[in-house]
């Protein structure tokens, strides 16, 4: 039997039906692959027989997705149980874990030792910001304080002040001076 586009050979084997050594014989394909592959060419042409016409592509369905690559691959995942295994004790790598331990930490007090002085100098900085801040609106408060105790004890506003109470200047003989005297008494209530 001849395949089209190859050549027979014969293989010197055992064939167990009859039990004897014969020659088998094989195929070997000897045009190669992407001749036939190319679609319409002289050697395709001469390898095929002449067909009849060409089947109609059927329909593609549009709401059908195309097919992903390796789609037809299939994973499973299979349950080891390693619950017996123990992890043997390895006295080289408790050392290097200190030692990573030690350089972590010097590291640290490093970069906390030249960052502290900066940062301190910022935070002290944010609070003298406020304390002037909270300076000029104290300055302002008092400023304002100021104005009105002079408005309440202008002699303009005590004299209108007093007419509206009905309340009069004191008579010469309702004065009474306190003397600096000695004795500490330094008022005396007249009845």
């Amino acid at each position: 039997m001849r395949v089209k586009g190859g050549a027979r050979f014969s293989l010197p084997g055992r064939h167990p039906e009859n039990g004897g050594l014969e020659r088998e014989e094989k195929t070997m394909a000897t045009l190669p692959a992407f001749l036939r592959k190319a679609g319409n060419t002289e050697a395709n042409r001469l390898e095929q027989p002449a067909r009849g016409p060409a089947p109609v592509p059927a329909v593609r369905d549009l709401c059908r997705l195309r097919e992903l690559p390796h789609e037809d691959v299939y994973f499973y995942c299979k349950k080891i149980d390693n619950s017996r295994l123990v992890r043997e004790a390895d006295p080289q790598a408790r050392g290097a874990c200190w030692s990573t331990i030690a350089v972590a930490f010097a590291i640290f007090a490093l970069l906390t030792g030249v960052l502290a002085p900066s940062a301190a100098n910022t935070l002290a900085g944010y609070k003298l910001e406020e304390l002037r801040v909270e300076e000029r609106r104290l300055v302002d408060e008092r400023r304002s304080l100021e104005l009105q105790e002079a408005q309440l004890l202008s002699p303009e506003r005590l004299e209108r002040y007093a007419k509206e109470r009905d309340l009069a200047a004191p008579a010469p003989n309702q004065m009474v001076r306190l003397d600096g005297a000695s004795d500490g008494a330094v008022a005396m209530v007249k009845k």
